[in-house]
């Protein structure tokens, strides 16, 4: 198992093998990064592989010198259980979400 960083996807993605197992989506926005979604396939859930994901996307973006910005539900749950991260956490905001969206929008287009 490993986890990479896709920028030019926008992912951090978990590797089992050579399969793509999970990925957490985020946006950098200044000195945020922004995830907003977080998935596992079916085939590999119950694995502890969100956790592990989510832990290395964590990692690189402390080592990124970047701040956190949780909407996914799964990285904001996983900050509430893990404080080593609270000093690197920023609150949701109406800026992050509208830029999500602006990213959604385009990505779509």
């Amino acid at each position: 198992m490993a986890v990479r960083n896709a920028p030019d996807r926008h992912r951090f993605e978990v590797l089992v093998g050579d399969d793509v197992a999970g990925f957490t989506e985020y946006i950098d926005e200044g000195s945020q990064r922004i995830f907003f979604h977080t998935e596992v396939d079916d085939r590999f859930a119950g694995q502890g592989l969100a956790s592990v994901l989510v832990t290395a996307a964590l990692n690189e973006t402390r080592s990124d010198g970047k701040r956190i910005v949780p909407i996914c539900p799964y990285v904001a749950s996983y900050l509430k259980k893990h404080n080593d991260f609270a000093d690197i956490a920023d609150e949701v905001t109406p800026e992050a979400m509208r830029a999500v969206k602006a990213f959604k929008k385009a990505s779509s287009a």
